[in-house]
């Protein structure tokens, strides 16, 4: 049985009972500091709350309900038909001048293995753990069975013109080229088959 965690008392700004995706994104930033700036940040008002929050280890913590939603993106009916799912990840990296290690936009310091691929103008990011993606693919089936959300997965993360009517598991940049989440580092091929096997197996 997976173990999901609940973390605050945050309460959305709203109440939407039909779902329709599951939005893929991660913090940018390590997973304590993401948890503490939703708490604190705006004296507390902030906002743009995920539903979920996977960390590196593989652990998940509900921050609200799936029903409830908040502002993460631009567009109040995105946000209401989906359920958020956020990745601990640093995402993109530079490398450091004359050291050994590497730094994110917010200057969060990584010493470990990277994975190198050109995207939307960079080029180093943050792997993935196997632990997160196994979590993500598990939580997803929960969530999509619960809420009857159609088994589908986009499965890359390229922008799609009129994603918002597509039913499923996307990414935050398939809505738009600005977003870098979820990366080139993710598995998305080892999620597609898990999603696809397990509701293959449950028709036969």
């Amino acid at each position: 049985m997976l173990n999901i965690v609940s973390y605050g008392n945050f309460k959305g700004i709203g109440k939407h009972k039909i779902k329709k995706q599951i939005i893929l994104c991660h913090t940018s930033r390590e997973v304590q500091d993401y948890l503490a700036s939703l708490k604190f940040r705006y004296n507390s008002k902030y906002d743009k709350i995920p539903h979920y929050v996977i960390s590196r280890s593989g652990e998940i913590h509900q921050l609200l309900h799936d029903h409830s939603y908040s502002n993460m993106m631009y567009d109040e009916t995105v946000n209401k038909n989906a359920i958020f799912v956020m990745l601990e990840n640093l995402g993109w990296l530079e490398k450091k001048p004359l050291t050994e290690f590497y730094v994110n936009w917010i200057g969060n310091i990584y010493k470990q293995g990277i994975f190198e691929k050109k995207w939307r103008d960079y080029f180093i990011w943050q792997p993935y753990t196997t632990e997160q993606i196994e979590k993500t693919s598990e939580l997803c089936k929960i969530i999509l069975e619960e809420n009857s959300i159609e088994k589908n997965f986009i499965g890359h993360n390229t922008k799609i013109e009129g994603v918002g009517k597509y039913e499923g598991v996307v990414c935050r940049s398939n809505y738009d080229s600005m977003y870098t989440d979820l990366s080139p580092a993710f598995d998305f091929t080892y999620l597609q088959k898990k999603l696809e096997n397990e509701y293959t197996s449950k028709q036969i």
